[in-house]
């Protein structure tokens, strides 16, 4: 009886420090991209103040070649050494070398691929910047493996001081060129020292340094799961950057940075709750992936979790999107509100799309990810050429409407896989979703005071907050109750 009871405690004791593990990891987390993307967004509307939409439609364009580019550094060996449970030392060699390597090659191709892209884009300046741009690759491969490592290890505080002092760093260097009229080559340098100071920082950090070892069995057997991820990242990031590449072409850079800059406020925030939480399961589901109930119960938390903070932050900011693009970036922007609303019901889903995804992933079913990936795009391929010929605003609406489709086709899987279901997990959302929904209309309808906008925008925020915490507390919203819970427990320890 004493043995079971001993036991008993045990599992208890187990089960809490892995729960205050994760917490601790998951706040960490929330502080690396909450802290940084504050700083970020800080700098970001600076910037915006003092450049012009032109400069960020070149950037936009260059961007998509590099995001293409650190898909092929990556080769999905990050995730696949953060899923192997049994990863040594040759391994992660093995990993940095190939991506230094696949780094160098990638850079001379666009290194000599410049004047072509320059002359499709007809502008010659894209010629240097692209060259010039391009070095950020390298900096991506010397810190691919110290990342998975912090990943694999939930270090995420590593990741904190890593991204804080990249962006610090990179927007007091991005901030003076701008004010000293270098306009585009401004954005260039600041990407450049934000991924030059992330590299060092975690280099500082993260005591693991590579050995002259590279075993092409490793590396096969790692590839063995990774290039069904490498597939899927050239997919996705191919899908998101092509609205840029087609934009750039048909339309002119000055609407690109337009468009872009619509999607910028609600990616930030998208990418920063939602992003911090499954950056955290992955490896915590990863641990489960032995037990299919386990990880439905994780990724259901997940999904209400996540659902229950983006939903009021994507609605909320829809609704005041039109004076908080007048306070913050000043009227020259205002065409990009239409796009920013769009961009934040798009965005509301995304607690649906990567909750699926990543447990998926961990579970070690990189095929069905794959195939999941391929579906997805082509849907969204047929709906941009469908939606190019009507302009840029049915290009947006395209967008969000692709995405409602994609969010069943991300969850069908997760029927077969973990008996949880698509009906199950609207079920699970749907009252935050109502919620969301009841707060940005009454947000909306406070926008109509006759204020200076600053005043107005205040007041709009204040009672957006202050109306979805009474309405959880009334109705005792279930992920609500389960935060408090958790930060009060984490308190305690």
């Amino acid at each position: 009886m004493s043995d079971k009871l001993g036991k008993s405690s045990n599992t208890v004791i187990q089960s809490d420090t892995s729960k205050t593990h994760v917490i601790s990891s998951l706040l960490w987390k929330f502080l690396e991209r909450g802290g940084t993307q504050g700083v970020q967004f800080v700098i970001q509307i600076v910037l915006a103040r003092i450049l012009c939409p032109d400069d960020y439609g070149i950037l936009a364009i260059l961007m998509a070649f590099i995001a293409l580019a650190n898909v092929f550094v990556q080769s999905g060996f990050n995730t696949s050494l953060i899923q192997k449970k049994d990863a040594d030392e040759t391994d992660f060699s093995s990993v940095f070398w190939l991506s230094l390597f696949v780094s160098l090659l990638l850079y001379i191709v666009l290194f000599f691929a410049s004047p072509f892209i320059a002359r499709f884009y007809k502008n010659d300046i894209l010629i240097p910047v692209l060259r010039v741009l391009s070095l950020t690759l390298f900096f991506g491969a010397l810190n691919s493996v110290q990342s998975a490592m912090v990943s694999r290890t939930m270090q995420f505080r590593k990741f904190f001081f890593s991204s804080m002092g990249g962006v610090v760093g990179s927007g007091i260097v991005g901030i003076i060129l701008a004010c000293n009229g270098f306009g585009v080559w401004a954005l260039v340098a600041q990407q450049l020292a934000n991924n030059f100071l992330i590299s060092v920082i975690l280099w500082i950090t993260v005591k693991w340094r590579p050995k002259f070892v590279f075993s092409l069995e490793k590396v096969k057997g790692l590839f063995s799961f990774g290039w069904k991820l490498l597939c899927s990242g050239l997919l996705d990031t191919g899908y998101r950057q092509i609205y840029n590449l087609v934009i750039g072409r048909v339309f002119t850079s000055s609407d690109l940075g337009i468009f872009s800059r619509g999607e910028q406020f609600p990616q930030v925030i998208a990418t920063n709750l939602d992003g911090s939480i499954q950056s955290v399961m992955l490896p915590t589901l990863s641990s489960h992936n032995d037990s299919a109930e386990a990880v439905k119960q994780i990724t259901r938390r997940s999904i209400s979790t996540s659902s229950y903070v983006l939903m009021p932050c994507m609605l909320g900011m829809a609704a005041i999107a039109k004076n908080l693009v007048l306070v913050l970036l000043t009227e020259k922007w205002i065409p990009c509100v239409p796009f920013l609303q769009l961009a934040c019901l798009a965005f509301a889903l995304y607690p649906i799309h990567t909750a699926n995804l990543t447990a998926i992933n961990a579970m070690g079913r990189s095929d069905v990810f794959l195939k999941v990936e391929v579906i997805k795009k082509i849907i969204g391929i047929a709906v941009l050429v469908v939606t190019v010929p009507f302009g840029l605003f049915a290009m947006a609406v395209g967008r969000v409407f692709s995405g409602i489709i994609c969010t069943f086709v991300n969850a069908h899987p997760n029927k077969k896989i973990l008996d949880y279901s698509y009906i199950e997990q609207i079920r699970d959302i749907l009252p935050y979703v109502l919620a969301a929904a009841a707060m940005s209309l009454l947000v909306y309808f406070v926008g109509f005071i006759p204020l200076p906008a600053v005043a107005v925008l205040f007041i709009q925020i204040a009672a957006g907050i202050f109306f979805y915490v009474l309405v959880s507390k009334i109705f005792r919203l279930e992920a609500f109750n389960y935060l408090v819970q958790t930060l009060r427990e984490f308190r305690r320890k």
